[in-house]
C-alpha cells in the first residue's frame, strides 16, 4: 500500500483535547469523571472523554428512541437509506488519513494494517447501501382458501453497539452500517482505550445527513455498558469483546428477553501440513499471529505442524519473526506496532511465565524487544514449542503476540487438536492437497476455515464463531437480518369466516 500523509501527533506537552459525548447531533460533556486517552507509543494522554454512566446513557437511548419514531428518519425511504450511506462513504473516504491517525494514536496498530482497514469502511458502507433497497419478505402459498399471506422484515429500533479497542471503527461497522441500513438508530459505546476515533466517525454520519439521534455516542467504562445493556429501550445489543464480558451481556439481555449478537474470542488453529508450500505457510503463520500485535479475535494462536516438518518450520518462523519490524504506528515502516495498554501489557507477559512453567519453551520473543526503552507498550514476537493441548497458553486466549506451536501426526491428530477448544472462530490450514483442504474445512468447527490464507475477511462474507466465540453472524447481505425482524400479514380476499370457532373452517 503506498502511503499517505497522515496528521502530525500533537508536539509533547501539548494539552489534552475535552472531547464530550455525542448525543441528538451535539456535543454533550456529561456529569461524571473524565477517562484518559493515552498514546501507548509516547505515553502521552492526549484527550480525555466522558465516564459516562446512567443520566448520559438515558440520555443517548431517549434521543435515539426518538428518531426511531419521530422525524424524517422514522419514515425515510430505503434509497434515502441508501443515500445517506453513500454520502457518509464519500466523508470517510476524504477523512481516511485523519481516521487512521486517530486509531493508531489511540491502540497502537501500525497505519499499514490501520489505514487498510479505514479505507474499507467505505466500501462497507457502499454495499449495505445496496442492500438497504433489497431487504425483502415473502409471499407464501398458505393452505387456507382465499387468503393472501406475506411477510416484511421491519427495523428493531434502538441498537446498542459495543465495540471493542483493537479494530474501533471497523468492528464498529459491522454493527453501523446493516444497522442504518434497516432503519435502525445506534448508541455506540466504545472501549474506554479507543474512544475519540468512534466520535469523529459520529460527527462525519451527522455531516453526512442522518438526523439527530439516528448515531449517538456515549463513552465510558464498565458501568455505561452495563446501563446501555440494562436499558428497557435497547432492542439488540451488538458487542465484539471478550467472551467473559460476552456471557454477562448475554445474561443481562436474556433477562429482559432483548436480542444480542456476540462476536467474542477465538483460539484459532493455525495446521501446517507437510506437503504445505512452506514459504507461504510461514508467511500466513507470522501474519497470523504477529500481526497487530496479536491483538485480534482471529489470531492464529494455535500453530499446528505435523511432525515430519514441526522442526523445519519452526525454525522458519524464528528466523522470520526476527526480521519483524517493530516501531512507532505512525511509521509506514513499522509493521507491528506497540500493545494498546498497560493493563494488555501486563496480561501478555503474565502468559509467558504461566507457559514457562507449564513445561513449553520459549524459542523467541518472551519480553520486551531489544533496545526498547522509554515510555512504548512494546513486546516481541513470542514463540513456544513444547506446547501440550492441555497447556493454558494452548487454551485461554492471550491476545498478544504469543505463538504456541503444537505437533501433530496426520489429518485425524490436527482434526482432534484443532476442535479441542471451547472456542471455535478461525482455522486455517496450509496443503498442496485439494481433498485435504475440502475434508478440514468440513471437519473442523469454526466459523471461517482459510486454506492457504489466513486472516482475511470481507463485508459479503458472513463473519462469526460457534461455541465460545459467540452467537450471530457478521457481513454479507444476511447480517441484516439480526438487525430486523419479520412481521406476518395474513389478508381474508373475499371467504369471510364460516365459523368463528374453527379458524381452518
Amino acid at each position: 500500500m503506498s502511503a499517505v500523509e497522515l496528521p502530525p501527533r500533537p508536539a509533547p506537552g501539548a494539552k489534552a483535547e475535552d472531547c464530550g459525548n455525542l448525543v441528538d447531533g451535539e456535543r454533550r460533556p456529561g456529569a461524571g469523571a473524565r477517562l484518559d486517552v493515552n498514546d501507548p507509543f509516547t505515553g502521552q494522554t492526549w484527550a480525555r472523554v466522558p465516564d459516562s454512566g446512567e443520566a448520559e446513557v438515558r440520555e443517548a437511548v431517549a434521543s435515539s428512541r426518538r428518531a426511531f419514531l419521530e422525524g424524517p428518519w422514522a419514515g425515510a425511504l430505503p434509497a434515502t437509506r441508501a443515500k445517506l450511506l453513500h454520502r457518509f462513504a464519500d466523508l470517510v473516504e476524504r477523512h481516511a488519513a485523519e481516521l487512521t491517525q486517530l486509531q493508531a494514536r489511540e491502540n497502537g496498530k501500525a497505519v499499514r494494517e490501520q489505514h487498510a482497514q479505514t479505507l474499507g469502511l467505505s466500501a462497507h458502507l457502499r454495499f449495505f447501501a445496496g442492500v438497504a433497497e433489497t431487504i425483502t419478505g415473502q409471499t407464501i402459498p398458505v393452505s387456507a382458501r382465499s387468503t393472501f399471506h406475506y411477510t416484511v422484515r421491519e427495523p428493531l429500533g434502538v441498537v446498542a453497539a459495543l465495540t471493542p479497542w483493537n479494530s474501533p471503527l471497523a468492528l464498529l461497522m459491522w454493527k453501523l452500517a446493516p444497522a442504518l441500513a434497516a432503519g435502525n438508530t445506534v448508541v455506540v459505546k466504545p472501549s474506554e482505550v479507543s474512544p475519540v476515533s468512534t466520535l469523529r466517525l459520529a460527527e462525519l454520519a451527522q455531516e453526512a445527513g442522518f438526523p439527530p439521534g439516528v448515531v449517538n455516542v456515549v463513552t465510558g467504562g464498565a458501568e455505561a455498558g452495563r446501563q446501555l445493556v440494562a436499558h428497557p429501550d435497547v432492542a439488540l445489543v451488538a458487542f465484539t469483546g471478550s467472551t467473559a464480558a460476552g456471557r454477562q451481556i448475554a445474561a443481562a439481555a436474556g433477562g429482559r428477553l432483548a436480542r444480542c449478537t456476540l462476536e467474542l474470542g477465538g483460539k484459532s488453529p493455525n495446521i501446517v501440513f507437510d506437503d504445505a508450500d512452506l514459504d507461504a505457510a510461514v508467511e500466513g503463520v507470522v501474519g497470523g499471529i504477529f500481526a497487530a500485535a496479536g491483538q485480534t479475535c482471529i489470531a492464529g494462536s494455535r500453530v499446528l505442524v505435523q511432525a515430519a516438518i514441526h522442526d523445519e518450520l519452526v525454525e522458519r518462523l524464528v528466523r522470520r519473526t526476527a526480521r519483524i519490524r517493530l516501531g512507532d504506528p505512525l511509521s509506514w515502516d513499522t509493521e507491528v506496532g506497540t500493545i494498546a495498554s498497560p493493563a494488555q501489557l501486563d496480561k501478555v507477559r503474565s502468559y509467558v511465565d504461566v507457559a514457562a512453567s507449564e513445561g513449553a519453551e520459549l524459542v523467541a520473543g518472551g519480553g520486551a524487544p531489544d533496545g526498547a526503552d522509554g515510555p512504548a507498550l512494546f513486546f516481541a514476537p513470542t514463540i513456544f514449542t513444547r506446547v501440550k493441548p492441555e497447556m493454558r497458553i494452548a487454551r485461554e486466549e492471550v491476545f498478544g503476540p504469543i505463538a504456541a506451536v503444537l505437533p501433530f501426526d496426520d489429518e485425524a491428530d490436527a482434526v482432534r487438536i484443532a476442535n479441542d477448544t471451547a472456542f471455535g472462530l478461525g482455522a486455517g490450514v496450509w496443503t498442496s492437497d485439494v481433498g485435504r483442504a475440502l475434508r478440514m474445512a468440513s471437519s473442523i468447527r469454526s466459523g471461517t476455515v482459510w486454506i492457504n490464507t489466513y486472516r482475511k475477511t470481507n463485508y459479503v462474507s458472513p463473519f462469526g464463531g460457534f461455541g465460545d466465540s459467540g452467537i450471530g453472524r457478521e457481513n454479507g447481505a444476511d447480517a441484516v437480518h439480526e438487525f430486523t425482524a419479520t412481521k406476518t400479514v395474513w389478508i381474508d380476499t373475499g371467504s369471510g369466516i364460516a365459523d368463528p370457532f374453527n379458524p381452518f373452517a
